[in-house]
């Protein structure tokens, strides 16, 4: 018998308030508790290849919003972080696994804050992950979520790692829906 699933899809906005407010919004009108979540993320170290998924397992709250959800903690653990990287290992997409940096104050991305936070074993920086998983846990949903490689900050000078009308491998890759929507279909079983 064929077993038919939904799917909804929405663009969040961008920084931590917004994106849990949009999620809140849709509490009301999805019914579910899965959110894959995906976009991208700063990298923080220069060894990660180039063209890799992240994979999120804590997130440095760095932002205020987590608060509002969670008891004051550096960090919160990004609890799924598991099942994605099974998934990304079935589907041999290459990904590697470490602790992201949630910011709300991109300006303040200064040089000690980077050190401190890649000293700490932080891979990447974003804006929404501590907050997203801080309100899921708060609300008993399940987060699934992946970053794909955006700007290196480890390097002498800023590196976008992107030529100019050119997307494949980087953050702005249309093909990481497909990634997206076949976790979907992954967590949905």
């Amino acid at each position: 018998m064929l077993t038919i699933k939904k799917f909804a899809f929405y663009k969040t906005y961008v920084g931590a308030p917004a994106c849990v407010g949009t999620v809140e919004d849709t509490l009301s009108e999805i019914k579910t508790d899965k959110y894959i979540v995906f976009g991208g993320a700063g990298c923080l170290n220069k060894e990660i290849a180039h063209g890799k998924v992240m994979i999120p397992t804590q997130a440095y709250r760095d932002e205020g919003t987590s608060y509002h959800y969670a008891p004051a903690a550096d960090y919160v653990t990004v609890r799924n972080a598991d099942i994605v990287a099974a998934f990304m290992k079935e589907n041999g997409i290459p990904y590697v696994k470490g602790k992201t940096w949630t910011t709300d104050a991109f300006y303040r991305e200064t040089v000690h804050n980077f050190e401190k936070r890649k000293a700490d074993g932080c891979i990447s920086v974003e804006m929404e992950c501590a907050a997203l998983q801080a309100m899921c846990d708060f609300r008993g949903l399940n987060l699934y979520t992946f970053f794909t490689s955006g700007d290196l900050l480890d390097a002498p000078k800023w590196d976008a790692r992107r030529k100019e009308g050119k997307t494949e491998g980087t953050q702005h890759d249309a093909g990481h829906f497909d990634i997206a929507l076949e976790l979907a279909r992954y967590v949905a079983e």
